[in-house]
């Protein structure tokens, strides 16, 4: 099987040496998303909630752009700098899944990119 790269203009660009995914056979790997307004690349504005709607609509973008759905991820990693705000991200979830979930961690960490609170990575199975 070959590997495909997957990219969508509705998420932001790569700031990195990385693809927004990868697609191998009927498996897309996402990579993490952060809370970034894909027009302005910079992090949007308002609370944490606001900041994890953003990164479930990156997401979505990419999976989108993949032939798929946010309800095709099978896995999906959240990393959080204050596990304090897991409650909130179980929220937003809520409004961008429906049950079955996908399998989840929740990873707290000292820091990330662009000293945002939020990233996640995911899984789909289309």
């Amino acid at each position: 099987m070959s590997k495909q790269v997957i990219h969508s203009d509705d998420a932001p660009a790569a700031i990195g040496t990385y693809s927004q995914a990868v697609r191998l056979g009927d498996i897309v790997f996402l990579s993490g998303q952060i809370p970034l307004d894909p027009a302005t690349m910079e992090v949007v504005d308002g609370d944490f909630e606001a900041r994890a709607e953003q990164v479930f609509k990156n997401l979505s973008a990419v999976a989108t752009a993949a032939g798929g759905s946010l309800n095709d991820i099978v896995k999906l990693t959240i990393f959080l700098t204050d596990l304090g705000n897991f409650a909130t991200v179980n929220a937003v979830m809520e409004r961008y899944f429906d049950a079955p979930f996908p399998a989840r961690a929740a990873v707290g960490v000292k820091e990330l990119p662009k000293g945002v609170d939020v990233e996640a990575d995911a899984i789909l199975a289309l």
